[in-house]
């Protein structure tokens, strides 16, 4: 009966240490999120963040996209307006509010190619997708995903932070 006792506890103690564990893992921002509503009257919008294009301007909705969480950020993109060709280390997910957004992929920009994408219109990249976009005319688009978000260039001469002050 001791060795019975024994292992029922053992394998409680088993348990709480996994789940303690899987709770550590769950995204802090989620416990932080807060009921929000927006309007376009109500966003604030600021300048591009570091490794974006100057002429944009961008709005974070919800969470921190420089840290660990879910975030929902906002670009509004002048007719125009180019992203080079990068990646990001985890999923992006897109939706066209306004405009156009015209997205193509591979190492190369290539305006020849890729989807142009209407209002309305959704996309899901997978992390470590070389991706690149272009705007023909005032645009805006939401994204959001998992944090923290980072933005790397396939070709580093292209990074807007490598540029020459």
């Amino acid at each position: 009966m001791k060795k019975y006792s024994l292992l029922v506890i053992a394998i409680a103690a088993v348990a709480s240490i996994v789940i303690a564990a899987d709770e550590k893992e769950k995204p802090a921002a989620s416990a932080a999120m807060e009921h929000k509503i927006f309007d376009s009257a109500t966003i604030e919008w600021g300048g591009p963040p570091p490794g974006f294009p100057t002429g944009g301007k961008f709005a974070v909705l919800e969470g921190n996209p420089g840290e660990k969480g879910i975030y929902t950020v906002r670009l509004k993109a002048p007719a125009g307006y180019k992203i080079q060709a990068h990646t990001h280390p985890t999923a992006e997910l897109i939706t066209v509010i306004s405009g156009n957004l015209h997205l193509g992929t591979g190492v190369k920009f290539d305006e020849s190619k890729g989807d142009t994408m209407e209002p309305g219109s959704f996309t899901a990249m997978p992390a470590g997708m070389q991706h690149y976009a272009w705007f023909t005319e005032e645009t805006e688009i939401q994204v959001h995903g998992e944090g923290p978000f980072e933005i790397n260039y396939v070709n580093p001469a292209d990074d807007p932070r490598n540029a020459k002050k």
